[in-house]
């Protein structure tokens, strides 16, 4: 039996969380572990503060009439009236005092003549417990103890019969626990070389871990671990590549290597396919198994050996790679399973110590990895702290992350070895909005769904990588994948589209990049306006309307200026071929000026007229609008340059794109606007 190793929760962490059901532990072995030595030892280590300890014996002795001895002389159905009111009145005094209980009791009598023991364990007991400690002292030195006590009358009996007794104790409370959401943790009293503290201290620092931890304090500790993972280790990146682990970064899944090595590797298949699923409860249930069953010493020394068995997938390693020489770019993994195994794994890879691992797999970790809690994370990511989020993941449990990404993508294993459940859940969550596309490890694997609808790519292509990898200034701004600039952006790619059609699908562009996008920019302003009613009431319009400058560039950006002076019908419009047609008396009174072309390729043009304002007017801000960019522009030459330094230059966009746009005839913007192919 393992040693528990715990650490009391420091300042910084979540305090405990009033109002929900009052924490009642339960302590259980069978007679002669020790557990009324325990608690009395317990109640001198942690005192009365904020625990209260209960002796189920003499709970029972004070509450029914004429005491343990009538109790005694009682039938069974009976006994278990009392049995069931002596629980009901500690949960009730827990409740109303806020303090954390702790009950020595019974659950099981067996006498060796007979075949089978007795179960004393009410319904009351399992609806009340929210945890349970079983004293797993060994059946010799329990033998010794009831040899020992000459307080006590005890039927004699044999070790090998304590030993039955014990196992069948364990087993069942081990199923009863799971079926009424109780975390089950057996403790041994056995000190070994490496226990650096006695059992009393183990199972107070566990009795600290059970006051404090909950579903709302593992989700505000996880985000503290992230926030401190930004500050110390990561800056602050643009972009953040998030990762779940197992099956994810390689083929294989460590806890089931880990249970393979210890015992049976169908250990956490058992737990999380029973009544707990993959709730809160059963991730922590599973970090007490993994605390039962190694101590920290041995823990890590089992986590060593399965990172050995561990192989990144090569285009993984070469994502990671690229990404630790950007510094504008940041790797988290969020694991649900042995956040120490995967250390290893990364360290035995040599890879940039820019990867940050949040997980857990002890309860000196301080947390539990769910998908809600992966969820959360991401968003934190993205709401809080204002980071691009990239989420690669394989399993049901990641789909929250997904859901919160910016961009999802799906690793798809093996069909022998990949989530079974995966397909069906990944189809719901599609169905509800999710967008995604999936990558294939290894390349040679069957995709899943459609791939029409979750389309495949290649880590390894490079206009992927430029994607993840290039810079996202917050001066740059693209609609991108949201719904409404895809029905937007389809007309304009429409070969068949050409004139006044597609100079109003232009023209659309422009009002809904102004609306969506520069009035969040530029700000808005209130004033008085008549109401249809005859009152007055405030409405809002762009800041500074009537001194903003709309600039059509050359006859390309025309419709899509008018459609941003649709948006702010107060502002200024004029057309310039070259920079040169913008005169002085043009920027004089501007506050804001706006550029607007069709299609930005080089970003050359762009470049002159920025810099020709810039020459007269070197504190006006200049926003920049246009319906596709190249998106080599926005990462390499001036125009990049231009965006990474001038605080006041913004690009806003419907899409970006990897095509060079060297129109001519057909394929040219203007030409197709104006109807005018046939003349070039």
């Amino acid at each position: 039996m393992a040693a528990l190793q715990l650490d009391h929760p420091t300042a910084s962490e979540p305090q405990p969380v009033h109002g929900r059901k009052p924490i009642i532990v339960g302590l259980y072995g069978i007679p002669g572990s020790g557990k009324s030595t325990l608690l009395k030892q317990l109640e001198q280590e942690v005192g009365h503060g904020e625990f209260a300890f209960h002796d189920g014996s003499q709970v029972i002795d004070g509450t029914v009439p004429g005491g343990l001895n009538a109790f005694q002389a009682m039938g069974k159905q009976e006994q278990e009236h009392w049995r069931q009111r002596a629980i009901g009145a500690i949960g009730k005094k827990c409740k109303d005092s806020g303090k954390v209980g702790i009950v020595a009791g019974h659950f099981m009598l067996w006498s060796e003549k007979e075949q089978a023991g007795e179960s004393v364990c009410t319904e009351n007991d399992l609806a009340t417990y929210t945890h349970i400690i079983y004293l797993d002292t060994r059946p010799e030195a329990i033998m010794d103890q009831r040899l020992g006590d000459l307080e006590r009358s005890r039927e004699s009996t044999t070790v090998n019969h304590l030993r039955r007794w014990q196992q069948q104790e364990k087993d069942q409370l081990r199923q009863l626990c799971r079926e009424h959401h109780i975390l089950f943790l057996p403790v041994s009293p056995h000190l070994t070389k490496l226990d650096k503290v006695s059992v009393t201290t183990k199972v107070s620092r566990l009795l600290r871990d059970f006051q404090y931890h909950s579903e709302k304090y593992n989700a505000e500790y996880a985000k503290i671990k992230l926030d401190k993972a930004l500050g110390a280790r990561l800056g602050r990146p643009e972009t953040v590549l998030v990762l779940d682990a197992d099956k994810t970064l390689a083929a294989q899944d460590t806890g089931t290597l880990f249970w393979q090595m210890v015992s049976d590797e169908e250990t956490l298949k058992t737990l999380f396919s029973g009544p707990l699923r993959y709730s809160y409860t059963a991730f922590r249930q599973a970090t007490l198994l993994y605390e039962e069953t190694a101590n920290n010493w041995e823990f890590e020394g089992l986590c060593q050996a399965v990172a050995a068995k561990v192989t990144l997938h090569p285009e993984i390693v070469s994502l990671l790679q690229k990404a630790a020489e950007l510094k504008h770019v940041g790797v988290i993994v969020l694991t649900s399973g042995l956040r120490r195994v995967w250390e290893k794994v990364l360290e035995t890879a040599s890879l940039p110590n820019n990867v940050t691992i949040i997980g857990g797999g002890r309860i000196a970790d301080g947390i539990v990895m769910t998908g809600a809690v992966k969820g959360a994370l991401v968003s934190r990511l993205r709401e809080h702290h204002q980071m691009y989020v990239w989420a690669f993941g394989d399993s049901p449990l990641d789909l929250d992350m997904l859901k919160a990404a910016d961009q999802a993508i799906v690793v798809v294993g093996d069909e022998q070895t990949r989530s079974q459940s995966m397909e069906s859940e990944l189809t719901t969550a599609m169905d509800d909005g999710l967008q995604a596309r999936q990558v294939l490890l290894p390349g040679t694997g069957s995709p899943r769904l459609d791939i029409a609808k979750i389309p495949v790519v290649k880590l390894t292509d490079e206009d992927f990588l430029e994607s993840v990898l290039r810079r996202r200034s917050p001066r740059v701004l693209i609609a991108g994948d949201r719904t409404s600039a895809k029905l937007l952006m389809t007309p304009t790619r429409n070969a068949e589209l050409a004139g006044p059609a597609l100079r109003t699908a232009h023209r659309q562009i422009g009002w809904y990049l102004a609306t969506e996008f520069l009035a969040d920019v530029i700000g808005l302003e209130k004033y008085v306006m008549p109401h249809v009613l005859g009152h007055t009431i405030t409405g809002y319009r762009l800041a500074h309307e009537r001194q903003t400058l709309i600039i059509a560039l050359m006859r390309g950006g025309e419709p899509m200026a008018i459609g941003v002076n649709d948006a702010f019908p107060a502002a200024s419009l004029a057309h310039a071929k070259h920079p040169g047609e913008i005169k002085p008396q043009h920027l004089q009174k501007s506050r804001t000026i706006i550029l607007v072309d069709s299609v930005i390729n080089t970003g050359k043009s762009v470049v002159e007229f920025v810099r020709h304002i810039r020459e007269q007017y070197a504190s006006v801000p200049i926003q920049v609008v246009a319906n596709v960019v190249q998106n080599q522009s926005v990462l390499h030459g001036e125009f990049a340059q231009i965006l990474e330094h001038d605080t006041k230059t913004t690009l806003v966009a419907l899409r970006l794109s990897t095509t060079k746009f060297t129109g001519s005839g057909t394929t040219d913007t203007g030409n197709r606007l104006f109807n005018t192919t046939h003349l070039d």
